[in-house]
């Protein structure tokens, strides 16, 4: 790998594989260049495709910010950080994927996208079946039931039951997963080797970042939804002032008079379940739900506050999921009347990782239609957003929730969105910037933030 710092002059660093060294040789912004060698034959590679991650980060000042790389496509990549706090930084280079393992994935998701199978049980009287279930499924000689929803056209089958009918449908869960993967792919997904694993350097990873000229112009850095964090609060780089609600005194007061409707999957229901947590005043409902699929509800009477959780439709990979609690995200929104006081708050992205972008494409243009609606009719209404975030990795993980996966979902979901009136949570730079693991659910100080990030959507600071 070779490493290069520039700023109007460059310093050339040739290094093994797997290696890295920095210099700082900008004011406002790093850029280094790596060469990646092949994982196999230890030469130089000559085309692009590996996915890497990077971050400047100090741990002392609980400091980070997440670097964009630039795949040149020739086996070089540039990553580019901006400097956004004086002293010592270090950075970090994560190697996702090599290209090798992403041909993989992309073969996966092109032969084989029902690899996650669902399956539903049929009951009526004494007799129970069960029976698979799919976005699509493959063709048999035994019939099919359709469960296309009427209203937003999303497709759903299960092979019909021998001896009962398609309406004795009652549950729907995640039925398994076949891998059918060669022994030589399964070497592209090893943890630590080759997958997730963090490259280091040789040298010192080190930079000084210096204090900002008073006379450089152009240097402040803006985007509509990226940050920063710094003593370990996220600090937003665009839109919105992102500020701290540090006691639930804030939170309440912030929430009172508001109701806040959350659809969608696990990473979504961690939020509800943060704030019926340091909101002792909110009080949930025994729905009589099971834990993982709601619907919750949550009431604090003495500041009229409401707070609902609700999964979003097929795919999810829930298990035991009672048929008639499959919503799908905009039929819940059409039936809302929206309003200044009503917040909904939406997050569709890791159910969808096996299969095909345009079945995930297809899902998102519906609830676009439905927030476009909703906005129209009641334009005060808040519409807040969540991104996909990076995870841990097994092979399992690599197979059917890839971080490759994420992204991919993630660049769909930012440009379908892109011109509405709508606020994002960019929990993919929220986790990527943190000192945290990765993890498909983040981790209490990362949730802290994310919620920050919300409440400063819904109480905004007077001039921000």
């Amino acid at each position: 790998m070779m490493v290069r710092a520039c700023n109007r002059r460059e310093v050339n660093i040739y290094l093994p594989k797997y290696s890295a060294s920095f210099l700082l040789l900008a004011v406002f912004v790093l850029i280094f260049i790596l060469h990646n060698m092949d994982f196999q034959k230890g030469q130089p590679k000559k085309s692009g495709g590996d996915f890497l991650v990077t971050r400047l980060h100090d741990l002392k000042l609980g400091a980070g910010v997440a670097g964009k790389v630039v795949d040149h496509l020739n086996g070089c990549y540039s990553a580019v950080f901006s400097l956004l706090w004086e002293g010592s930084a270090q950075v970090e280079v994560t190697l996702v994927h090599p290209s090798e393992a992403v041909t993989v994935l992309r073969r996966l998701t092109s032969e084989q996208p029902d690899r996650i199978y669902f399956q539903s049980v049929f009951h009526s009287g004494s007799v129970s079946e069960t029976t698979t279930c799919n976005v699509c499924l493959r063709p048999t000689q035994q019939p099919l039931c359709n469960y296309t929803d009427r209203h937003t056209g999303e497709p759903w089958f299960c092979y019909k039951p021998k001896k009962l009918s398609c309406d004795a449908r009652i549950t729907h869960s995640k039925g398994g997963f076949k891998e059918n993967l060669k022994a030589e792919e399964k070497k592209l997904f090893q943890s630590d080797v080759n997958m997730k694993v963090s490259i280091q350097a040789s040298g010192s990873a080190s930079v000084v970042v210096l204090p900002k000229k008073t006379d450089v112009k152009n240097s402040d850095v803006k985007c509509e939804h990226c940050g920063y964090y710094y003593q370990g609060a996220w600090r937003a780089l665009g839109g919105t002032t992102v500020h701290q609600f540090n006691t639930s005194s804030d939170i309440r007061q912030c929430l009172k008079h508001k109701m806040v409707h959350l659809y969608g999957d696990s990473t979504i229901r961690q939020w509800f379940e943060h704030l019926i947590t340091v909101l002792p005043e909110l009080k949930k409902f025994n729905l009589h739900t099971l834990k993982q699929v709601g619907p919750f509800i949550a009431l604090d009477y003495a500041n009229n506050t409401l707070v609902t959780y609700r999964c979003h439709g097929p795919p999810i990979r829930f298990v035991d999921v009672p048929t008639s609690s499959l919503r799908y995200i905009a039929n819940e929104l059409d039936g809302l009347p929206g309003g200044s006081n009503t917040v909904v708050v939406l997050g569709i992205w890791s159910h969808f990782s096996t299969f095909p972008i345009e079945v995930y494409i297809r899902r998102l243009q519906s609830i676009r239609r439905a927030v476009v609606q909703l906005l129209d009719r009641a334009p005060g209404t808040l519409v807040i957003i969540r991104t996909a975030n990076l995870k841990a990795l097994t092979l399992y993980e690599a197979l059917t929730n890839s971080d490759w996966y994420s992204l991919q979902r993630d660049k769909v979901l930012r440009a379908v969105f892109k011109g509405l009136n709508v606020h994002l949570v960019d929990a993919w730079e929220m986790g990527l910037a943190h000192d945290l693991p990765h993890s498909l659910h983040p981790q209490h100080p990362i949730i802290e933030n994310m919620i920050d990030v919300i409440l400063s959507y819904i109480c905004p600071e007077k001039g921000s």
